[in-house]
């Protein structure tokens, strides 16, 4: 009977922390509005302004995340770098952390432990990184990054296979029914990943550009469902070396990647009906349908699609699914098990006070199971959703020109401008523009 309060007792304790945690006001609007008109710096002011309403303590790999993203927006690419490199860090700790799982971490909502990153803002992490450093004239680094973006990837598919299996065996240990095995993911190459690391050898004269480009095209024919669109026309002619002529090639990202909202089922076992509450990965809308370079003497040149970052967003949740889906299950079963083991008990002891004490616990267990299994939603914010781009071979020389984004009616919606940009030959000439809206 004692060891039975004691587990009544521990489990409320971990509930009750996770129902005041997971029900935390995160009002990232103010951060939102002027990050969405292009002002990423008073983004940046509002977020550190507002860290400790947005953050917790376990949200530190969210914190430097949507900080470094915004950074790198505002080309403060060192801070960028600092930044998403924490986030790294933390993800890969946290991760390593939840392989060896005691009694709480099933118990506990998934909100009271750290935040161990999505697998593709692990992966994306190297690509704006390489980008931080390309910015800052780096070119060995950023290839270093990309190296890195690409080892990840790797190791992807089998990511979760071991702690998905320790984790069905603990939902048998406790009755409780576990998810389909499966969690390999079809995204196992980057498009994006390998354009930047075509382009970066490039820039140094490396011939392992030549891979990365039949890579990218391999990228395209491995994974149709992703890469459902055609590869850049542009493309084809990126490795092209012109005596006298010079290449400008142009990324442009667009959106916002997918927020997390919470989805609750049902699911009947022999002492009656347990609640989970599991995270869905929603898309945001774009108003952004089109882009396109505009230069000074009104020549004009399509961006292409290259990455579908939020359906890769998506393909890689996917992964996590099984883990997500049988920790909930094993965490509502223990709560739903011990609300009817003392309900159980109270029904069959004799001693009226005991009845009595026993009783208003199974009834609090249950309400608590009830209110407390909410989803672990978060995830950062400030991801692009796709990236296109495009490559035009120039005459060597100084050029002004603008980045447009149109919406589905044509309208311009937001545009980059460069001035005076040189365009070198035998160089990488790459620019970058950004569309949150």
């Amino acid at each position: 009977m004692k060891a039975l309060f004691r587990k009544s007792l521990l489990i409320f304790s971990l509930i009750l922390c996770a129902t005041y945690t997971a029900c935390a006001s995160r009002p990232y609007a103010r951060v939102d509005k002027p990050v969405a008109a292009g002002n990423f710096r008073e983004g940046i002011v509002l977020l550190e302004n507002k860290k400790y309403s947005l953050y917790q303590s376990q949200d530190n790999v969210l914190y430097y995340l949507d900080k470094g993203m915004l950074s790198h927006y505002a080309g403060e690419y060192g801070e960028s770098i600092t930044l998403l490199q924490s986030a790294e860090q933390g993800i890969q700790a946290a991760f390593t952390k939840s392989v060896t799982m005691e009694i709480g971490s099933y118990i506990a909502n998934d909100a009271v432990q750290e935040y161990a990153g999505e697998d593709y803002e692990d992966i994306y992490i190297k690509a704006f990184n390489a980008l931080n450093y390309y910015h800052k004239g780096e070119l060995e680094s950023a290839l270093v990054e990309i190296r890195g973006m690409s080892l990840k990837l790797d190791g992807l598919a089998a990511k979760y296979a071991g702690l998905i299996a320790n984790m069905q065996e603990e939902a048998r240990r406790n009755g409780a029914p576990a998810a389909d095995s499966k969690a390999a993911t079809a995204f196992s190459n980057s498009a994006l990943g390998c354009y930047l690391s075509m382009l970066f050898y490039r820039g140094t004269g490396d011939p392992n550009a030549e891979v990365d480009w039949r890579n990218l095209w391999k990228a395209f024919a491995d994974a149709p469902a992703l890469y459902n669109f055609p590869v850049p026309s542009t493309v084809a002619d990126d490795l092209e070396t012109s005596n006298g002529k010079a290449r400008l090639n142009i990324i442009g990202f667009s959106g916002l990647s997918p927020v997390k909202e919470e989805r609750v089922a049902r699911i009947p076992l022999p002492y009656g009906w347990i609640k989970i509450a599991l995270p869905v990965l929603v898309l945001r809308p774009s108003a952004v349908r089109r882009i396109e370079v505009v230069f000074e003497n009104g020549d004009r040149y399509p961006l292409e699609l290259l990455e579908n970052i939020e359906a890769i967003a998506g393909e890689t949740f996917k992964a996590k699914e099984a883990l997500i889906y049988t920790k909930s299950v094993i965490r509502a079963t223990i709560k739903g098990a011990t609300a009817s083991a003392m309900s159980t008990a109270a029904r069959e002891v004799d001693d009226a006070a005991t009845s009595l004490v026993l009783g208003l616990f199974g009834l609090g267990a249950q309400i608590f199971a009830e209110a407390s299994e909410q989803a672990d939603l978060r995830i950062s914010r400030y991801f692009p959703a796709k990236a296109y781009v495009t490559g035009i071979t120039l005459d060597p020389g100084i050029y002004s020109f603008s980045v447009n984004f149109y919406d589905g009616q044509g309208r311009l919606i937001e545009f980059f401008p460069f001035e005076n940009v040189s365009v070198d030959e035998n160089a990488l000439n790459l620019k970058e523009a950004i569309c949150v809206q």
